[in-house]
Protein backbone atom coordinates (compact mmCIF):
# COMPACT_ATOMS: atom_id res chain seq x y z
CA UNK A 1 0.00 0.00 0.00
CA UNK A 2 1.31 3.43 -0.93
CA UNK A 3 2.07 6.00 1.75
CA UNK A 4 -0.70 8.29 0.51
CA UNK A 5 -3.31 5.54 0.90
CA UNK A 6 -2.00 4.74 4.38
CA UNK A 7 -2.37 8.38 5.37
CA UNK A 8 -5.92 8.44 4.00
CA UNK A 9 -6.76 5.57 6.36
CA UNK A 10 -5.43 7.61 9.29
CA UNK A 11 -7.35 10.67 8.16
CA UNK A 12 -10.61 8.71 8.00
CA UNK A 13 -10.10 7.21 11.46
CA UNK A 14 -9.32 10.58 13.03
CA UNK A 15 -11.97 12.68 11.31
CA UNK A 16 -14.93 10.78 12.78
CA UNK A 17 -14.28 12.56 16.07
CA UNK A 18 -16.08 15.50 14.44
CA UNK A 19 -19.36 13.53 14.44
CA UNK A 20 -20.00 14.02 18.16
CA UNK A 21 -18.88 17.65 18.38
CA UNK A 22 -22.08 19.33 17.05
CA UNK A 23 -23.88 18.14 20.19
CA UNK A 24 -22.09 21.00 21.92
CA UNK A 25 -24.17 23.41 19.82
CA UNK A 26 -27.51 22.21 21.21
CA UNK A 27 -29.44 25.34 22.17
CA UNK A 28 -31.35 23.96 25.10
CA UNK A 29 -31.58 20.68 26.90
CA UNK A 30 -33.07 19.53 30.19
CA UNK A 31 -30.73 19.56 33.20
CA UNK A 32 -31.17 15.81 33.57
CA UNK A 33 -30.15 15.24 29.96
CA UNK A 34 -27.08 17.43 30.35
CA UNK A 35 -26.07 15.55 33.48
CA UNK A 36 -26.56 12.20 31.77
CA UNK A 37 -24.45 13.30 28.79
CA UNK A 38 -21.67 14.42 31.11
CA UNK A 39 -21.81 11.09 32.98
CA UNK A 40 -21.80 9.24 29.65
CA UNK A 41 -18.62 11.07 28.66
CA UNK A 42 -17.11 10.14 32.03
CA UNK A 43 -17.83 6.48 31.38
CA UNK A 44 -16.20 6.68 27.96
CA UNK A 45 -13.10 8.23 29.50
CA UNK A 46 -13.00 5.59 32.27
CA UNK A 47 -12.92 2.93 29.57
CA UNK A 48 -10.21 4.84 27.68
CA UNK A 49 -8.14 5.03 30.88
CA UNK A 50 -8.27 1.25 31.26
CA UNK A 51 -7.60 0.71 27.56
CA UNK A 52 -4.62 3.06 27.47
CA UNK A 53 -2.98 1.71 30.62
CA UNK A 54 -3.41 -1.91 29.53
CA UNK A 55 -1.74 -1.22 26.19
CA UNK A 56 1.03 0.80 27.83
CA UNK A 57 1.73 -2.01 30.29
CA UNK A 58 1.88 -4.72 27.59
CA UNK A 59 5.61 -4.20 26.78
CA UNK A 60 6.44 -4.35 30.49
CA UNK A 61 4.50 -7.59 30.86
CA UNK A 62 6.32 -9.06 27.86
CA UNK A 63 9.69 -8.02 29.32
CA UNK A 64 8.80 -9.63 32.66
CA UNK A 65 7.82 -12.83 30.85
CA UNK A 66 11.16 -12.88 29.03
CA UNK A 67 12.93 -12.27 32.32
CA UNK A 68 11.18 -15.25 33.93
CA UNK A 69 12.27 -17.48 31.04
CA UNK A 70 15.81 -16.03 31.06
CA UNK A 71 15.32 -14.80 27.50
CA UNK A 72 16.36 -11.25 28.36
CA UNK A 73 17.94 -9.23 31.16
CA UNK A 74 16.47 -6.87 33.72
CA UNK A 75 17.13 -3.62 31.83
CA UNK A 76 14.08 -3.81 29.51
CA UNK A 77 11.84 -4.13 32.57
CA UNK A 78 13.55 -1.21 34.30
CA UNK A 79 13.51 0.95 31.17
CA UNK A 80 9.90 0.32 30.21
CA UNK A 81 8.77 0.57 33.83
CA UNK A 82 10.49 3.93 34.24
CA UNK A 83 8.83 5.27 31.09
CA UNK A 84 5.47 3.96 32.33
CA UNK A 85 5.56 5.73 35.70
CA UNK A 86 7.25 8.90 34.47
CA UNK A 87 4.82 9.26 31.56
CA UNK A 88 1.76 8.73 33.75
CA UNK A 89 3.07 11.13 36.38
CA UNK A 90 3.90 13.83 33.86
CA UNK A 91 0.54 13.43 32.13
CA UNK A 92 -1.35 13.82 35.42
CA UNK A 93 0.71 16.33 37.39
CA UNK A 94 1.53 18.60 34.45
CA UNK A 95 -2.18 19.28 34.03
CA UNK A 96 -2.51 20.07 37.72
CA UNK A 97 0.23 22.70 37.49
CA UNK A 98 -1.02 23.91 34.11
CA UNK A 99 -4.52 24.41 35.51
CA UNK A 100 -3.03 26.37 38.41
CA UNK A 101 -1.11 28.52 35.94
CA UNK A 102 -4.26 29.19 33.90
CA UNK A 103 -6.17 30.16 37.04
CA UNK A 104 -3.51 32.73 37.89
CA UNK A 105 -3.57 34.07 34.34
CA UNK A 106 -7.36 34.28 34.49
CA UNK A 107 -7.21 36.51 37.57
CA UNK A 108 -4.97 39.05 35.86
CA UNK A 109 -6.40 41.97 33.95
CA UNK A 110 -5.11 43.04 30.56
CA UNK A 111 -5.25 46.68 31.59
CA UNK A 112 -7.53 49.23 33.20
CA UNK A 113 -10.47 50.74 31.42
CA UNK A 114 -12.08 49.57 28.22
CA UNK A 115 -10.15 47.02 26.23
CA UNK A 116 -9.33 47.54 22.59
CA UNK A 117 -10.56 45.32 19.77
CA UNK A 118 -7.06 43.88 19.46
CA UNK A 119 -7.02 42.90 23.12
CA UNK A 120 -10.40 41.24 22.76
CA UNK A 121 -9.21 39.19 19.81
CA UNK A 122 -6.07 38.17 21.67
CA UNK A 123 -8.05 37.08 24.70
CA UNK A 124 -10.51 35.08 22.64
CA UNK A 125 -7.93 32.47 21.68
CA UNK A 126 -6.00 32.34 24.94
CA UNK A 127 -6.60 29.21 27.02
CA UNK A 128 -6.35 31.32 30.18
CA UNK A 129 -9.55 33.13 29.17
CA UNK A 130 -11.59 29.95 28.70
CA UNK A 131 -14.45 29.20 31.05
CA UNK A 132 -14.01 26.20 33.40
CA UNK A 133 -16.08 23.96 31.12
CA UNK A 134 -14.14 25.09 28.04
CA UNK A 135 -10.82 24.39 29.77
CA UNK A 136 -12.05 20.94 30.77
CA UNK A 137 -13.14 20.25 27.18
CA UNK A 138 -9.72 21.41 25.99
CA UNK A 139 -7.93 19.08 28.41
CA UNK A 140 -10.16 16.18 27.33
CA UNK A 141 -9.22 16.87 23.71
CA UNK A 142 -5.51 16.87 24.62
CA UNK A 143 -5.76 13.55 26.44
CA UNK A 144 -7.77 11.94 23.66
CA UNK A 145 -5.31 13.31 21.10
CA UNK A 146 -2.40 11.59 22.83
CA UNK A 147 -4.40 8.36 22.92
CA UNK A 148 -5.33 8.66 19.24
CA UNK A 149 -1.68 9.10 18.32
CA UNK A 150 -1.16 5.57 19.63
CA UNK A 151 -4.08 4.35 17.52
CA UNK A 152 -2.49 5.97 14.47
CA UNK A 153 0.75 4.09 15.19
CA UNK A 154 -1.18 0.81 15.05
CA UNK A 155 -2.84 1.72 11.74
CA UNK A 156 0.40 2.84 10.10
CA UNK A 157 2.37 -0.13 11.41
CA UNK A 158 -0.11 -2.74 10.16
CA UNK A 159 -0.47 -1.05 6.78
CA UNK A 160 3.26 -0.78 6.13
CA UNK A 161 3.65 -4.48 6.99
CA UNK A 162 1.21 -5.30 4.20
CA UNK A 163 -1.62 -6.33 6.55
CA UNK A 164 -4.19 -4.41 4.53
CA UNK A 165 -7.31 -6.17 5.82
CA UNK A 166 -6.18 -5.66 9.40
CA UNK A 167 -5.42 -1.98 8.78
CA UNK A 168 -8.84 -1.48 7.18
CA UNK A 169 -10.67 -3.13 10.06
CA UNK A 170 -8.64 -1.12 12.55
CA UNK A 171 -9.71 2.05 10.76
CA UNK A 172 -13.38 1.01 11.00
CA UNK A 173 -13.08 0.18 14.69
CA UNK A 174 -11.10 3.30 15.59
CA UNK A 175 -13.46 5.46 13.52
CA UNK A 176 -16.45 4.23 15.54
CA UNK A 177 -14.45 4.70 18.74
CA UNK A 178 -13.46 8.25 17.84
CA UNK A 179 -17.08 9.17 17.16
CA UNK A 180 -17.88 8.52 20.83
CA UNK A 181 -14.76 10.43 21.90
CA UNK A 182 -15.95 13.54 20.07
CA UNK A 183 -19.06 13.50 22.17
CA UNK A 184 -16.96 13.15 25.31
CA UNK A 185 -15.05 16.33 24.45
CA UNK A 186 -18.09 18.59 24.33
CA UNK A 187 -19.93 17.03 27.28
CA UNK A 188 -18.57 19.49 29.90
CA UNK A 189 -19.84 22.45 27.86
CA UNK A 190 -23.22 20.78 27.32
CA UNK A 191 -23.49 20.14 31.06
CA UNK A 192 -22.78 23.81 31.73
CA UNK A 193 -25.29 24.97 29.07
CA UNK A 194 -22.49 26.69 27.13
CA UNK A 195 -22.78 26.95 23.37
CA UNK A 196 -19.28 26.98 21.85
CA UNK A 197 -18.57 28.52 18.47
CA UNK A 198 -17.96 26.39 15.40
CA UNK A 199 -14.29 27.46 15.15
CA UNK A 200 -13.78 26.44 18.78
CA UNK A 201 -15.37 23.04 18.16
CA UNK A 202 -13.26 22.54 15.05
CA UNK A 203 -10.12 23.38 17.03
CA UNK A 204 -11.03 20.78 19.64
CA UNK A 205 -11.66 18.26 16.87
CA UNK A 206 -8.23 18.90 15.37
CA UNK A 207 -6.56 18.56 18.77
CA UNK A 208 -8.35 15.28 19.51
CA UNK A 209 -8.51 13.69 16.06
CA UNK A 210 -5.50 15.15 14.25
CA UNK A 211 -2.92 13.02 16.11
CA UNK A 212 -4.47 9.90 14.55
CA UNK A 213 -3.27 11.12 11.17
CA UNK A 214 0.21 12.02 12.45
CA UNK A 215 0.45 8.74 14.35
CA UNK A 216 -0.34 6.90 11.13
CA UNK A 217 2.43 8.83 9.40
CA UNK A 218 4.96 7.96 12.12
CA UNK A 219 3.79 4.35 12.33
CA UNK A 220 4.23 3.88 8.61
CA UNK A 221 7.91 4.83 8.98
CA UNK A 222 8.91 2.99 12.16
CA UNK A 223 7.46 1.58 15.37
CA UNK A 224 8.88 1.66 18.88
CA UNK A 225 7.59 0.15 22.11
CA UNK A 226 9.24 2.92 24.09
CA UNK A 227 7.52 5.63 22.03
CA UNK A 228 4.16 3.89 22.41
CA UNK A 229 4.58 3.74 26.20
CA UNK A 230 5.45 7.43 26.36
CA UNK A 231 2.41 8.63 24.42
CA UNK A 232 -0.01 6.16 26.01
CA UNK A 233 1.01 6.97 29.58
CA UNK A 234 0.89 10.71 28.91
CA UNK A 235 -2.65 10.14 27.65
CA UNK A 236 -3.50 8.01 30.70
CA UNK A 237 -2.34 10.69 33.12
CA UNK A 238 -4.30 13.44 31.40
CA UNK A 239 -7.44 11.28 31.09
CA UNK A 240 -7.23 10.40 34.80
CA UNK A 241 -7.11 14.10 35.66
CA UNK A 242 -10.17 14.83 33.53
CA UNK A 243 -12.13 11.87 34.94
CA UNK A 244 -11.56 13.17 38.48
CA UNK A 245 -12.79 16.63 37.44
CA UNK A 246 -15.92 15.23 35.79
CA UNK A 247 -16.70 13.06 38.81
CA UNK A 248 -16.50 16.15 41.03
CA UNK A 249 -19.02 17.89 38.77
CA UNK A 250 -21.34 14.87 38.83
CA UNK A 251 -21.16 14.61 42.62
CA UNK A 252 -22.35 18.19 43.05
CA UNK A 253 -25.49 17.39 41.03
CA UNK A 254 -26.68 15.00 43.78
CA UNK A 255 -28.42 12.62 41.33
CA UNK A 256 -26.42 9.40 41.79
CA UNK A 257 -28.80 7.05 39.95
CA UNK A 258 -28.77 9.10 36.76
CA UNK A 259 -25.01 9.60 36.99
CA UNK A 260 -24.29 5.89 37.45
CA UNK A 261 -26.51 4.96 34.51
CA UNK A 262 -24.63 7.46 32.37
CA UNK A 263 -21.22 6.19 33.47
CA UNK A 264 -22.29 2.58 32.87
CA UNK A 265 -23.58 3.46 29.41
CA UNK A 266 -20.30 5.20 28.55
CA UNK A 267 -18.19 2.25 29.70
CA UNK A 268 -20.43 -0.12 27.73
CA UNK A 269 -20.10 2.04 24.61
CA UNK A 270 -16.32 1.97 24.96
CA UNK A 271 -16.17 -1.80 25.29
CA UNK A 272 -18.55 -2.40 22.38
CA UNK A 273 -16.45 -0.30 20.02
CA UNK A 274 -13.30 -1.93 21.34
CA UNK A 275 -14.77 -5.35 20.60
CA UNK A 276 -14.86 -4.38 16.94
CA UNK A 277 -11.15 -3.56 17.03
CA UNK A 278 -10.40 -6.80 18.89
CA UNK A 279 -12.40 -8.81 16.38
CA UNK A 280 -10.20 -7.27 13.69
CA UNK A 281 -7.15 -8.57 15.46
CA UNK A 282 -6.00 -5.19 16.81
Amino acid sequence: MSESKILILGLIAGSTILIGLPIGRMKRSAPGLRLFLSALATGILVFLLWDVLSHAYAPIDAALSNLRHHAAGLWPVVGYGTLFFVGTGVGLLSLVYYERFLSRQKSRRMGPGAMTATELTARRWRVSTFSPSQRLAFLIAVGIGLHNFGEGLAIGGSAVRGEISLATLLVIGFALHNATEGFGIVAPMSAASERPSWPFLLSLGLIGGGPTFFGTLVGSQFTSSAMSIIFLTLAAGSILYVVIQLLNVAQRANRPVLVMWGIFSGIAAGFVTDMIVTAAGG
